[in-house]
């Protein structure tokens, strides 16, 4: 309880950071952020696969996060690199309980929402993309697959409610990074993914232990 309510408000401070270009203030309020969302899922890890495949995604996020604290291409790509791979141990987690080839019959037409949205965003950001346009296409493809495979195994009952809403949390979140990124600059991008990522992380964490 007390490191979400840490990462609840070290987000809330971190959006007005945003607002009122606050770089030092920014940078302290993410790390403290991000840092109480792993604390939270080293505490509900336990000794299971399922456990420990999510507490490496959050700790892959985390760093991911104290990334793109820096500025530029480099910091930008390292930030996807480690999402990316924190998206990966994701999908290992859910693998763990819901078998890969059952994702798309067992989410049904909830999968179409996720593939229809990646494609889409991919279609629009695709001329500004340049160089990453690889690694890009590669994160897509694989936080689509984390959502439909959250949605899989929470349809068969095998993950909690919870930890589907924060794979489409973060899936949300991203979004609000894309369009910041790669077509329009601006506050509200911020203040509408930044939440969003903050409550799809602690829903993940919290359920670590299920």
């Amino acid at each position: 309880m007390i490191a979400t309510a840490i990462c609840a408000l070290a987000c809330a401070v971190l959006v007005v950071a945003e607002h009122r270009g606050l770089v030092r203030v920014r940078q302290a309020s993410k790390t403290i952020a991000s840092a109480a969302f792993v604390v939270l899922g080293a505490r509900a890890a336990g000794g299971t696969a399922f456990g420990q495949c999510i507490l490496v995604g959050l700790v892959l996020g985390a760093a991911g996060d104290i990334a793109l604290l820096g500025h530029g291409r480099r910091a930008f790509a390292a930030g996807l690199a480690l999402f990316l791979a924190g998206h990966v141990a994701y999908c290992v987690a859910i693998a763990q309980r819901e078998p890969v080839a059952r994702w798309l019959p067992d989410a049904g037409l909830a999968a179409f929402a996720p593939i229809l949205c990646g494609g889409f965003v991919l279609v629009l950001i695709w001329p500004r993309l340049g160089a990453l346009a690889a690694a890009v296409i590669a994160y897509v493809a694989v936080i689509v697959a984390f959502v439909i495979g959250a949605l899989a195994a929470m349809r068969t009952g095998v993950v909690p409610r919870a930890f589907a809403v924060g794979a489409v949390l973060f899936f949300l979140s991203d979004l609000a990074v894309a369009r910041d990124r790669f077509v329009a600059r601006g506050f509200t991008n911020r203040a509408l993914g930044l939440p969003a990522y903050y409550a799809g992380q602690l829903l993940i964490a919290w359920t670590a232990t299920s």
